[in-house]
C-alpha cells in the first residue's frame, strides 16, 4: 500500500498508476515518492498479468519536480559528513543518494514492459524527466500545461537522466540551448520538438495512452535499439566541432563562467555522447553530485526556491488578520507605473478603477493594457476574448467617486509630496476606510502618511518597472503602519502573483538605497579614469544584468541628480561624494543628458540601431587610466561588495529584518548576481571574516564608504553568519 500512488489494472492487463500526493496542491518528488514508485516498478514488472503501465496524475498538474528542500537537506548532510567522516566518504554518500532517481527512471526504461506517461498537466524538472524515461508520452490538450527542465534557474541541471536523454533526442546545439535556457514549453511546441509523442483532448488521455500499449508499443527506448545513432553524429566529427567550440564561447559570453551548472551541462552532453547510455548516465550523476556540492547551487536553491516560496506563501503576513478577499482596487495616476499596476491587477481578475486628471490621460493609461494584451495575442499566449475581458475590468476615469467600493487604493502619481497629498485627500474623501498604498521609490512613507486620515492604514507598495515583467514588490512599513494595512498589501501582492518583501521606512528603503550604491560606484570609477566600456563590462562579468551606467540611464540620470541634491540638502555636504556630484551636474545641467527617456544619457539611443556609449564621457574625466594597468578583479569586487555592505547596514539599522527578504529582494529587485544567492548570501558564502577583511582593504584604498559596520565586525569576531544568527525555520536548517 502506497501513500502517493494508487494502482488499477484493467481487463486488458494495463496498470494505471495515479500519482496523487496527499496534503499537497502539486505532486513533488521526495524520498517517499522514490521508494514507493520503485516498489511499484518492481511489482508491475514481476506481475505476468500486467502488459504495460500508464502513469498519470490525480491532480490538475502532473508533477512540479523535486522537493528542493530534500536537496537542501542533502547539501547540509554532506557538509556535516565532511566534518565527521571526511570528504571522500561524504562525496560517495552524496553521489549514491543523488542518483537514486536516475537509477529508478532507468529501471522503468529497461523493465521490459511499455510505460506511457499520460501528462494531464504541467510536468517540470524531475517530473518531466520521468516522462522522458517512459517509452511513450501523450499529453492532454491544455493551453495552461507547461513541460520542461528549468533546473538551471536554481543553479542545477537535469540530473535524473534528463540531460543524457535530451542530448539523444535532438541535435546537440538544440539540446544545449534547451537545457541551458530552462524553457517551459506548451504541449504543442513540445510535440513539435518530439519531446511529446501525441496531444489529445483531455477526455481521451488515458484511452490514447492505453491504445498505444494495445497496438504493440515497444518497451525499448531508441538509444537501446541496436544501431542507434546520435542525431548530431559523432562529437569529434566536423559537424560536432561546429557545435561544441562555438557553444563554449557562447557559454562564456552569456555566463562569464559564474554558473557551474551551465558549464556542467556542456560537459555532460559532450562526454555523454561519446559513451554507452548507462555509462553516460553515471557521468551525468557524478556531475550532478558535484554541482549539488557547489555554493552556487546551495545559495540559489535556498534563495530562489525555499525562501522565495515561503515569502510567496505569506511568511511575513500578520497571522492575527483574517485573509482579505480583494475584488476592487483603485489606482491613482495612469502614467507608466500606474497603468502597469492596473494591468497586472486586472490580469489577476480584479476590478480596477484607474484615475487621472482628465479622461484622455486615464484612457492613455488604459491603452497600455490593450497594447500588452495585443502583444500576448500576437505571441499566441492570449486571444481577443481574454483581451476584451481584461479591458472590461478597468474603468479609466478622472472621477474620484468611481473609487466607491474599493478595498485598496494605490497612489502612483508624480513623485512629489504635494501632488501625492492632493491625490490621497481626494481619494480618501470617497473611501476613507480603505487601505492606502503609495508606490514611491524615494519619499519616506512615514511623512507621506501624515496626510492620511488614518496613518495605520497607510503603507508603501513599491513596484518596479516595467510592472508586468518585474516580479518583486517592496512593501514599506511606516512608523504607524498597522497589521491590517500590511496584511491587505501582502494579500494584494499574492493576488497579482508577485513576490513581496517587507521593509521598514528609511531614505531609499532597501532596494533603491542599495542599487544607488552600485550606480554610484560606477560613477566614481568613471571619475577615477576607468574607461566607461570597462566599467560596463565588469558589471556584467560580476553577474549584474547590466552595467551601472546603463542602469542609471534606465532609472533616469536626472532622477539620480535630484536624489543626490535632496540628500545633500537634508544631510549636508558630507553625505554625498563631490566627484559624483560633479559628474551628474555636468550630465544633467550642462549637457541635458537625462537617460534613455530623452534618448541621451551615458549612452546614445538612436531611433534606429543599437545604443552606444556617449563619446563625450571621456571629456568629463580629468584623467584616463590605461586599461592594462587596471585590476579587473578589484573592480568586480567593488561593485558587489558595496551592495552587500549596504545591505548589511540596512539589516543593522532595522530597515531589513529578515535575511530571506534581503536575498530575494536583491535578486528580483535589482538583479544582484543570482549565482551568489543574494547580497547576504554573498557575504555568508564568502565567510563574514573574509568579507570584513576585503572591506577593510577596499576602505584603505578607496575611502570610508567601504568601512564594515559594527554588525559585520561582531559576526566576524564570533565566527557567525547572517543565516546562522538571524534565520528561522527552513532557511535556518539550510544555513
Amino acid at each position: 500500500m502506497t501513500k502517493n500512488f494508487s494502482v488499477n489494472t484493467d481487463a486488458d492487463g494495463i496498470a494505471t498508476i495515479t500519482w496523487d500526493a496527499p496534503g499537497r496542491s502539486m505532486n513533488v518528488i521526495d524520498l517517499a515518492t522514490i521508494q514507493e514508485l520503485s516498489e511499484l516498478v518492481e511489482k508491475t514488472t514481476a506481475d505476468d498479468r500486467v502488459k504495460g503501465v500508464v502513469i498519470t496524475s490525480g491532480k490538475d498538474t502532473f508533477c512540479a519536480g523535486a522537493d528542493l528542500t530534500l536537496l537542501n537537506t542533502m547539501q547540509a548532510t554532506f557538509t556535516e559528513m565532511v566534518k565527521t567522516q571526511g570528504e571522500e566518504a561524504a562525496a560517495k554518500t552524496l553521489f549514491e543518494e543523488s542518483r537514486k532517481l536516475s537509477l529508478l527512471y532507468r529501471r522503468i526504461e529497461t523493465c521490459g514492459k511499455p510505460w506511457v506517461a499520460a501528462i494531464n498537466g504541467t510536468a517540470l524538472g524531475g517530473g518531466f524527466e520521468l516522462c522522458l524515461a517512459c517509452h511513450h508520452r501523450v499529453a492532454a490538450d491544455n493551453d495552461k500545461t507547461r513541460v520542461g527542465l528549468p533546473e538551471i534557474k536554481i543553479g542545477l541541471f537535469p540530473g535524473a537522466g534528463g540531460t543524457t536523454r535530451i542530448s539523444r533526442m535532438m541535435l546537440p546545439a538544440d539540446a544545449l540551448q534547451f537545457l541551458a535556457k530552462g524553457d517551459q514549453l506548451k504541449v504543442a511546441r513540445a510535440k513539435g520538438m518530439k519531446l511529446i509523442d501525441n496531444v489529445v483532448p483531455a477526455a481521451d488521455l488515458l484511452k490514447a495512452a492505453k491504445d498505444w500499449i494495445k497496438a504493440g508499443g515497444k518497451a525499448v527506448a531508441p538509444w537501446d535499439e541496436k544501431g542507434f545513432k546520435n542525431p548530431g553524429g559523432a562529437v569529434w566529427s566536423k559537424a560536432g566541432m561546429m557545435v561544441f567550440s562555438p557553444a563554449s564561447a557562447l557559454y562564456r559570453k552569456q555566463t562569464y563562467d559564474n554558473y557551474p551548472a551551465a558549464r556542467a551541462i556542456m560537459q555532460v552532453v559532450f562526454d555523454g555522447l561519446q559513451l554507452p547510455f548507462d555509462l553516460a548516465l553515471t557521468v551525468e550523476s557524478r556531475y550532478f553530485a558535484h554541482i549539488l556540492r557547489s555554493k552556487e547551487a546551495a545559495a540559489m536553491i535556498r534563495t530562489l526556491f525555499v525562501s522565495m516560496g515561503e515569502l510567496n506563501k505569506g511568511a511575513r503576513r500578520p497571522a492575527n488578520i483574517p485573509p482579505t478577499k480583494l475584488t476592487r482596487i483603485g489606482v491613482l495616476g495612469a502614467g507608466f507605473m500606474g497603468a502597469g499596476i492596473a494591468y497586472v491587477s486586472a490580469q489577476a481578475g480584479l476590478e480596477v478603477v484607474l484615475i487621472d486628471r482628465d479622461q484622455d490621460s486615464a484612457d492613455r493609461g488604459k491603452a497600455l493594457s490593450h497594447k500588452l494584451m495585443t502583444e500576448q495575442i500576437s505571441k499566441g499566449r492570449a486571444n481577443t476574448a481574454a483581451r476584451d475581458a481584461l479591458l472590461a475590468r478597468i474603468t479609466a476615469t478622472p472621477d474620484y467617486n468611481a473609487l466607491k467600493g474599493c478595498d485598496l487604493v494605490i497612489e502612483a502619481v508624480f513623485e512629489d509630496r504635494k501632488v501625492k497629498a492632493e491625490a490621497t485627500a481626494k481619494a480618501q474623501a470617497v473611501v476613507p476606510d480603505a487601505v492606502f498604498g503609495s508606490n514611491t521609490s524615494t519619499l519616506p512613507i512615514t511623512s507621506l502618511a501624515e496626510n492620511a486620515k488614518d496613518p495605520a492604514k497607510f503603507i508603501g507598495v513599491h513596484f518596479f518597472s516595467p510592472v508586468e515583467r518585474m516580479m518583486l514588490v517592496e512593501v514599506i512599513m511606516g512608523k504607524q503602519t498597522g497589521d491590517e494595512a500590511l496584511a491587505v498589501a501582502l494579500d494584494f501582492v499574492r493576488a497579482i502573483r508577485k513576490t513581496p518583501i517587507v521593509v521598514n521606512d528609511s531614505r531609499g528603503f532597501y532596494t533603491s538605497r542599495v542599487v544607488g550604491t552600485y550606480i554610484r560606484e560606477g560613477h566614481l570609477m568613471l571619475m577615477e579614469g576607468v574607461p566607461a566600456a570597462m566599467i560596463e563590462n565588469v558589471g556584467r562579468i560580476a553577474g549584474m544584468p547590466v552595467g551601472p551606467l546603463s542602469l542609471n540611464d534606465e532609472v533616469a540620470v536626472d532622477l539620480a541628480w535630484k536624489i543626490l541634491k535632496a540628500t545633500e540638502a537634508d544631510l549636508g555636504k558630507d553625505a554625498v561624494d563631490a566627484r559624483q556630484k560633479a559628474l551628474l551636474e555636468a550630465m544633467v545641467e550642462k549637457h541635458g543628458r537625462l537617460g534613455r527617456k530623452n534618448g541621451k544619457g551615458f549612452y546614445d539611443y538612436p531611433e534606429k540601431g543599437q545604443k552606444s556609449l556617449w563619446p563625450g564621457l571621456a571629456d568629463l574625466q580629468q584623467t584616463t587610466l590605461d586599461p592594462d594597468t587596471i585590476d579587473v578583479d578589484e573592480l568586480k569586487k567593488r561593485l558587489l561588495v558595496i551592495q552587500a555592505l549596504e545591505t548589511a547596514r540596512c539589516f543593522e539599522e532595522g530597515v531589513l529584518t529578515d535575511v530571506r527578504e534581503a536575498d530575494v529582494g536583491s535578486i528580483l529587485g535589482f538583479g544582484f548576481a543570482p549565482f551568489t544567492g543574494g547580497t547576504l548570501s554573498y557575504i555568508d558564502f564568502m565567510g563574514v571574516k573574509t568579507f570584513v577583511s576585503l572591506c577593510e582593504a577596499l576602505e584603505k584604498k578607496h575611502g570610508p564608504r567601504f568601512a564594515p559596520n559594527a554588525l559585520l565586525r561582531d559576526l566576524a569576531a564570533k565566527g557567525e553568519t547572517f543565516y546562522g544568527r538571524f534565520a528561522t525555520g527552513s532557511e535556518k536548517a539550510a544555513a
